[in-house]
C-alpha cells in the first residue's frame, strides 16, 4: 500500500518532551490508519456476520435465544480474558508484530467456523476468533497513538473504533444477502481470506519506542538513542507486573472510563447481535430485509463515533474534561430515545425512526473511551491501557448484552428485554460524568509523554533510506 512507512530506516522514537507534531507526515500517519481501520472493519465481520444465521442455525439445530446470543458473548469473553496478556504482549514484543499474527489467528478460526459440524465445535471456532482478535485493539489503538498527536487521539480513535459499527454494517448486511444464496457454511467463512491477506499488509509497517517507565527494564540491542538501529533490533520496555497495575489503576479517569465504556457497550453488543431478529419477528422481515433495516442502525452509529469522537477533541480545546462530558450526554439521550422507542411504542415506523436516531449517540463513547484512557496513562503502557480498557469492556459489556437479552427474551419476549436493557445507557453516563471530575488532574500527571516534536521531514527522511 502506497504511502505506508516502510521496514527500511531506523524505529520511530517517542520521548517524554510532549508535541502537538504528528511522528511522521501526515500522509503516512493517515496511510497506517487506513489500513488498521481496515483490518479492524474485517475483525467485525467475521464477530457480527453469525447474527444473520441465527434463523437458519436455530433452525437447522433447535437452538434456544440464549445458545445463539452465546455465540456472539464467547468472543467477548476470549478477548476479556486474552485481552491484556496479549496487549502486554504489543508493548513488549510489538505492535505491529502483534497486529500480524492477531489478524492471522481470528481469520484461520474464522474459516474454522465455517467447517463446524456441530454447535459445540461452532461454540469453540468463534471462541478461537476471540482469542486471535484479543490483541488487535490494544495494538492497533497503541499505534496510532503514537503516529498522531495528543490533539487528535479521540478524533483517530473513534475513526479506528467506528471500523466497528462499519464491519458490523458489512456483517449484517452481507450475511444477509449471502445466507440465502450460499448457505451459512461459506457466509461465516467468507471473509477469512481477505483478512488474513490485510493481516500481512501490516508486514510493511514501522513500529516506534517508547520512553521507559520507572521499575521497567529493557531488552535489545544497545542503549544509545542516537544509535542508529535496524528494524530487526528495534527492541520494547518490558515493564514489571507491579508497575503495570499500579500504572492502569492510579487514573481515576482510567477506572471510570474502563467501567463507562463497559456499560455503554452493553447496549450496543445488544442491538447489533438482537435487532435484526427483533425486525425479522416482530415487522415480519426476511433475514435480508431485517438485515438491511438493522445496518441503518449500525451505520448510524458508525457516523456517530466519528462525528461525536472529534466534537469530544473540539470540546476538549476549551476544557479538557468536556472530552468526556460529551459521551456522558450523549449516553443519557440514548436512553431516553431507545426506552421510549421499545418502552412506550410498538412496532412501526416511529419506533424504527427513534431507534435508527439512537444509532448515532450510543456509540459516541467508542473512540473517546480509550482516547481518554491512553491520555492518563505512561505512552509506554498504551497496548496494556487499551487491553484493560478491552478486558473489562469485553468482559462486563460485549460479553453480557448478547447473553443477558437472550435469557430475557426467552423469558419475556425479545421487545421487553430490549425495552431494559438501556438502562445501561444511564448507567455508563454516570460512570463518564464521574471520569470527567478526575480528567484534567490525571491529564496534567502524565503532560509530559508524548510524541518527540520533529522538524516537518525528519521521518520522512529517516523512511527513505
Amino acid at each position: 500500500m502506497r504511502g505506508l512507512p516502510g521496514r527500511g530506516g531506523p524505529p520511530l522514537d517517542l520521548d517524554d518532551s510532549g508535541s502537538a507534531a504528528h511522528l511522521v507526515s501526515r500522509r503516512h500517519a493517515w496511510g497506517v490508519a487506513l489500513a488498521v481501520v481496515a483490518l479492524a472493519a474485517t475483525d467485525y465481520i467475521d464477530r457480527q456476520i453469525v447474527v444473520s444465521t441465527f434463523p437458519y442455525l436455530k433452525k437447522e439445530w433447535g437452538l434456544s435465544d440464549t445458545a445463539l446470543g452465546a455465540l456472539v458473548t464467547t468472543v467477548s469473553i476470549s478477548i476479556a480474558v486474552c485481552a491484556l496478556p496479549a496487549a502486554r504482549l504489543a508493548d513488549r514484543w510489538g505492535r505491529v508484530k502483534t497486529i500480524v499474527a492477531m489478524g492471522g489467528a481470528w481469520s484461520l478460526a474464522a474459516l474454522a467456523c465455517a467447517v463446524s459440524g456441530n454447535y459445540a465445535q461452532l461454540f469453540g471456532a468463534r471462541s478461537l476468533l476471540g482469542v486471535g482478535e484479543a490483541g488487535y485493539a490494544p495494538a492497533g489503538a497503541a499505534l496510532l497513538s503514537g503516529y498522531f498527536p495528543q490533539r487528535l487521539r479521540a478524533t483517530v480513535l473513534s475513526v479506528f473504533q467506528a471500523a466497528g459499527p462499519l464491519g458490523s454494517v458489512l456483517g449484517v448486511v452481507l450475511g444477509g444477502v449471502m445466507i440465502g444464496r450460499f448457505g451459512w457454511r461459506v457466509t461465516l467463512g467468507a471473509f477469512g481470506v481477505p483478512g488474513l491477506m490485510l493481516a500481512l499488509l501490516f508486514l510493511k509497517v514501522r513500529d516506534y519506542r517508547t520512553p521507559a517507565v520507572p521499575g521497567t527494564t529493557t531488552h535489545g540491542t544497545g542503549t544509545d538513542r542516537d544509535k542508529e538501529l535496524t528494524a530487526h533490533q528495534l527492541h520494547f520496555q518490558q515493564p514489571r507486573l507491579t508497575v503495570t497495575l499500579r500504572e492502569l489503576f492510579r487514573s481515576r479517569t482510567a477506572v471510570w472510563c474502563y467501567l463507562g465504556g463497559a456499560l455503554n457497550l452493553v447496549v450496543l453488543s445488544t442491538l447489533y447481535t438482537w435487532l435484526p431478529s427483533y425486525l425479522s419477528r416482530a415487522y415480519g422481515l426476511s433475514s435480508s430485509q431485517a438485515g438491511v433495516r438493522a445496518a441503518l442502525f449500525i451505520l448510524a452509529g458508525f457516523v456517530g463515533s466519528i462525528v461525536f469522537g472529534h466534537l469530544a477533541d473540539r470540546c476538549a480545546a476549551t476544557r479538557p474534561r468536556h472530552r468526556l462530558m460529551v459521551p456522558a450526554v450523549l449516553a443519557a439521550s440514548a436512553w431516553g430515545l431507545l426506552f421510549t422507542a421499545f418502552g412506550v411504542l410498538g412496532p412501526g415506523d416511529v419506533q424504527y425512526a427513534l431507534v435508527v436516531a439512537a444509532g448515532l449517540p450510543v456509540a459516541a463513547a467508542l473512540g473517546t473511551a480509550p482516547a481518554a484512557v491512553i491520555d492518563v496513562v505512561h505512552p509506554s503502557m498504551r497496548a496494556t491501557a487499551v487491553g484493560m480498557a478491552a478486558l473489562v469492556q469485553n468482559l462486563f459489556g460485549l460479553a453480557v448484552g448478547p447473553l443477558l437479552t437472550g435469557v430475557l427474551s426467552d423469558a419475556f419476549g425479545l421487545g421487553k428485554a430490549l425495552a431494559v436493557m438501556p438502562l445501561f445507557c444511564l448507567a455508563a453516563a454516570a460512570a463518564f460524568r464521574l471520569g470527567s471530575r478526575s480528567y484534567e488532574k490525571d491529564l496534567a500527571a502524565v503532560s509530559g509523554d508524548g510524541p518527540v516534536a520533529t522538524p516537518p521531514g525528519t521521518h520522512e527522511m529517516e523512511l527513505s533510506r
